[in-house]
């Protein structure tokens, strides 16, 4: 059986541990996350640490846990290249510099992490960076999206005006919308599993309407 335990981090970013056969950690946006960790499992269990993109409150306690866990870190190559630019990583918006991270996996899209009892599949995402991710998980009992900051609950959307792109990220919600999701675990915000396809739907037309607004005013409309 899969467990996943939502952690929200310093900055209301949102990590899940996947307590699986090979445990892996989504995010990691708390300094103390070994600690948070010890209410589930053994931390030194984890295996991998998979990154969403590459923005700080996401991101910024990544080294010290695979420091002290061993677990691979992975990311996509796309955001790798920015992970020590302060504006890239808007390490700056949170008065911080642009944490060190020496990732151990490139991806690319298309990869599989197998976790013994569920596969999660790597789904390049780009929009709210180039590099972003979702992890789609499909269970006998569910499947699951882990959307990072590419949509949200309620029709949400990740923000691209930080170094994204807001026609990418319309055809990134486009290509969720073909997937069977049963529940969402969003990089902000709460857990949903009510009236999924709607609700990715909801965060097409938002993410269209906002590209519109953008081409026709130049400037982005949404926050």
């Amino acid at each position: 059986m899969v467990k996943v335990h939502k952690i929200t981090g310093s900055y209301g970013a949102n990590a899940y541990l996947i307590d699986a056969t090979h445990p892996i950690l989504v995010d990691v946006g708390a300094a103390n996350m070994f600690d948070l960790l010890r209410r589930f499992l053994n931390p030194i269990d984890l295996e991998y640490i998979v990154l969403t993109h590459c923005h700080y409150d996401h991101t910024f306690g990544t080294a010290q846990l695979a420091e002290q866990t061993g677990a691979n870190i992975a990311i996509h190559e796309e955001d790798a290249k920015l992970l020590g630019d302060d504006w890239a990583t808007v390490s700056d918006v949170f008065g911080a510099r642009a944490p060190s991270i020496e990732p151990d996996m490139l991806l690319k899209g298309g990869e599989s992490f197998d976790l013994g009892n569920i596969s999660l599949r790597v789904i390049h995402t780009p929009g709210h960076t180039l590099g972003s991710i979702c992890l789609y998980g499909e269970n006998i009992r569910s499947n699951l999206l882990f959307s990072g900051d590419t949509i949200f609950a309620a029709g949400g959307i990740g923000r691209t005006d930080l170094g994204g792109d807001a026609h990418a990220l319309v055809n990134s919600i486009k290509l969720l919308t073909t997937l069977d999701v049963d529940t969402i675990y969003p990089g902000h915000g709460g857990i949903t599993n009510q009236n999924v396809d709607a609700q990715i739907r909801a965060s097409l037309r938002y993410a269209e309407l906002n590209c519109k607004a953008y081409n026709s005013k130049g400037f982005y409309a949404f926050v």
